[in-house]
């Protein structure tokens, strides 16, 4: 079956009602929920269950939610034995991994990443910074026509999903001119994203040089299993490494499909998407249809991960 990677999606898979079946089918994974709410103030079950569903979308509430859904979902499959031989997350998915590996400490780590979606949102004031899929194109298209619009302002390529889908992040205009060409240079589809800012992009800069204080203050060990980081989409050893490339990930290109890639060529045949959403799942057939892959951000899905695990399916 080859190894196995679990891997945690980021801001946009969130949706409200995650981790209400596994808090009610595993009560003690609801601790962590209620652990998480005393340390940023304000009643974290509610907010995921209940909204309202615009707060839930807000960068600095929505980064400890689902870091701490994500864990709950790791918690469940760790009791029942299973474990993974490699983590990746995609941007903050990058810190439920941490925490999987046992790099961060759950606790800590909810008020790193509520204090990591604070700065995020205040980097660029509201309204103009952006975001924009475009797809169809490669690296080097969309690098091109990011250097042609920028015109003297800040628009990069920011996610760097899988093939034919590359997100672009920076100043609105900039970034509107952008999807204007790329529409003109054959993209099947241009959409702008609904987020607060342009995440990924030198925009984040000011944000990541406060952030060095903040994670300064966080105690991070060396993985337990090996963690795959968006910044170089290769592996991190030790604590000390993972402090810069968190820091540099506010700021640079998530290399999603390069650390698909990496994983695959390392000998991982079974992808567990832990975490709400199957944005992750869709990204990896498209890098690969030759693994298997299954989601697990319900308690109806658990039984499809264990059987996965024991070798009897293949998705």
């Amino acid at each position: 079956m080859g190894k196995i990677a679990w891997v945690f999606p980021g801001q946009g898979s969130q949706y409200l009602g995650m981790g209400r079946s596994i808090a009610e089918a595993e009560p003690k994974t609801k601790a962590l929920l209620d652990t998480a709410g005393k340390r940023l103030g304000y009643d974290l079950a509610e907010l995921c269950w209940q909204g309202p569903e615009v707060k839930l979308r807000q960068t600095q509430y929505t980064q400890p939610a689902l870091l701490t859904v994500s864990t709950m979902l790791a918690q469940v499959l760790r009791s029942r034995g299973l474990k993974p031989d490699v983590v990746a997350g995609h941007s903050l998915g990058e810190y439920s991994a941490l925490v999987a590996c046992g790099s961060l400490e759950f606790e800590a780590g909810v008020t790193l990443v509520a204090r990591r979606g604070q700065l995020m949102e205040e980097a660029v004031p509201d309204g103009q910074g952006a975001m924009a899929v475009l797809l169809g194109l490669d690296y080097s298209q969309v690098e091109a026509i990011c250097q042609q619009a920028s015109q003297g302002e800040i628009v990069e390529p920011a996610n760097l999903n899988c093939p034919g889908q590359i997100v672009i992040s920076g100043e609105r205009r900039a970034v509107q001119r952008a999807m204007v060409l790329g529409k003109d240079r054959g993209a099947r589809r241009v959409l702008e994203l609904g987020v607060s800012g342009p995440f990924h992009s030198s925009l984040m800069r000011p944000a990541a040089r406060v952030f060095v204080e903040d994670l300064a203050k966080i105690d991070l060990q060396d993985p337990e299993v090996p963690l795959a980081a968006n910044v170089t989409a290769d592996y991190v050893q030790d604590a000390n490494a993972i402090r810069t490339v968190l820091v540099q990930q506010l700021y640079s290109p998530v290399r999603w499909e390069e650390t698909i890639r990496r994983l695959l060529a390392d000998g991982v045949q079974t992808f567990v998407e832990v975490g709400p959403g199957n944005v992750l799942a869709g990204l990896i057939k498209r890098v690969s249809r030759e693994v298997d892959i299954v989601g697990f951000q319900e308690m109806e899905g658990l039984e499809k991960v264990l059987e996965m695990a024991k070798g009897d399916i293949v998705i």
